[in-house]
């Protein structure tokens, strides 16, 4: 259960009502990111809004790196709810959800490419505090991906750290979106755990 309880169905207002049931349609639940969110209504708008536009927007990028990266911030900032949905996305998607269980091979697997590759150290180096962005990086990806390709995925990237932030801010944890969340977290936190003991 997060930290702040999700506004219910009869307190969402009207067009909460209407988004929960769109959602619900969408994705067979109400994101409890979202539920969460509905607390400033303001806030909630803006960002259903925006991540509406930006879905719209995202298409410089195939999926499957988007959505690649996107996961491994997720594992980085270890927000379980991102996980979670963003598997069943990837799923949804028709993407191999296969490959996510060694994504932390990524430097020397051959499941995953050479762009891959680069953008996989380039999402851990956005995403790592203090960040660790090099020239070196910024040249390649713009070399393979073009400006616009680089922009969308730096995009991506910092998107899915603010929604992950927020998430293991509020306590926001794995919804059931998809079992194939057990992936990659459990291993993650466990370390983390560890390291804070």
């Amino acid at each position: 259960m997060s930290r702040i309880e999700p506004v219910p169905t009869s307190k969402a207002g009207l067009w909460g009502r209407f988004a929960y049931w769109m959602t619900r349609r969408r994705y067979g639940d109400v994101p409890e990111p979202f539920a969460v969110m509905r607390h400033h209504r303001g806030v909630s708008l803006a960002v259903a809004m925006f991540e509406l536009a930006n879905e719209k927007a995202s298409h410089e990028l195939s999926k499957r790196l988007r959505e690649l990266v996107v996961y491994r911030v997720a594992t980085k900032v270890e927000c379980e709810w991102c996980v979670d949905f963003g598997t069943m996305l990837m799923r949804l998607d028709g993407l191999d959800i296969e490959r996510l269980r060694t994504i932390d091979d990524y430097p020397t697997s051959e499941l995953f490419d050479d762009t891959e590759r680069l953008a996989l150290a380039y999402a851990d180096a956005m995403t790592s505090m203090p960040t660790a962005v090099t020239d070196e990086m910024v040249t390649e990806l713009n070399t393979r991906l073009g400006h616009r390709g680089l922009v969308e995925l730096t995009h991506s990237i910092a998107l899915e750290n603010m929604r992950a932030r927020f998430n293991s801010a509020l306590g926001i944890t794995g919804q059931g979106f998809d079992a194939a969340c057990q992936v990659k977290l459990a291993p993650v936190t466990q370390a983390a755990e560890a390291s804070r003991g």
